[in-house]
């Protein structure tokens, strides 16, 4: 657990049905400031419907969603945003044919009111100037703001999804298997990336199947089972092969009590 004794984002039994589905059942999560919690668990355990309901994709069918010790309801992603929950989906949602600043901006472009017949007009140099701080602010390397995204690499994109996250005053970022199809040096500077938001004082959720890569930026694991939050791990006190038999079912470790 974090310092702060106040989870920065709480889900309190929330339920999800889908027809005859029941893909959350009464799920209790929670993430602190300053916090990176992995959400781990085999395929259709429930990961992505958690996450899309804390995004605001999903409205849930009972429970409570309560951020910074308030409760509060959400309905589309945009309240989600305007609450300070940014997410980076493992496509990314980044335009090939636009470039970095652009992509940075996108949906909430800068703009600046001009002439007595009132003109809204991009604030490009204001703009290029707040991308070059971010990247800069998150050690993101990529050759210039001004770079397509088209011609940048795997890790590089991905690194520039995430800073798109941070940009607007977020609390929570939730990031999708962020370092899926990405080779080692690419794999390594999203995991140092992920590092520097916790370090600003985010919470940081992580859905990964890559148990190395968990136990590297993760504070804590959670596992998802069929639907349910079945165990809670410190990665300082516990170990790979512990997750695994909580995410098949093989045992029921000590730690469903902190859970």
């Amino acid at each position: 657990m974090a310092a702060n004794p106040t989870p920065v984002l709480q889900l309190r039994q929330i339920s999800k049905r889908f027809g005859a589905v029941q893909a959350l059942s009464n799920v209790d999560f929670e993430v602190y400031p300053a916090e990176v919690v992995a959400l781990v668990g085999d395929n259709g355990a429930g990961k992505s419907t958690l996450v899309k309901t804390i995004a605001g994709a999903y409205r849930p069918d009972s429970g409570q969603y309560i951020f910074e010790g308030r409760e509060v309801t959400i309905h589309t992603p945009r309240e989600a945003t305007n609450l300070g929950v940014e997410t980076v989906y493992q496509d990314l949602a980044l335009c090939d044919n636009l470039d970095v600043v652009a992509n940075l901006y996108l949906g909430r472009e800068g703009v600046r009111v001009t002439g007595p017949h009132p003109l809204h007009l991009l604030s490009e140099v204001e703009m290029e100037r707040k991308a070059t701080d971010v990247l800069r602010e998150l050690s993101v390397k990529i050759p210039n703001v001004r770079s397509q995204i088209a011609t940048l690499s795997g890790g590089q994109r991905q690194s520039v999804a995430v800073a798109r996250s941070v940009m607007w005053n977020s609390k929570v970022v939730l990031l999708d298997e962020p370092t899926a199809a990405l080779g080692v040096e690419q794999t390594f500077q999203v995991k140092e990336l992920i590092k520097r938001l916790r370090s600003r004082g985010l919470g940081v959720v992580v859905i990964s199947h890559n148990l190395a890569d968990v136990f590297e930026v993760a504070n804590r694991v959670v596992v998802m089972r069929l639907g349910r939050r079945v165990a809670t791990f410190d990665t300082s006190q516990s170990t790979a092969q512990e997750v695994v038999g909580a995410i098949t079912g093989a045992t029921l470790p000590a730690a469903v009590a902190a859970g």
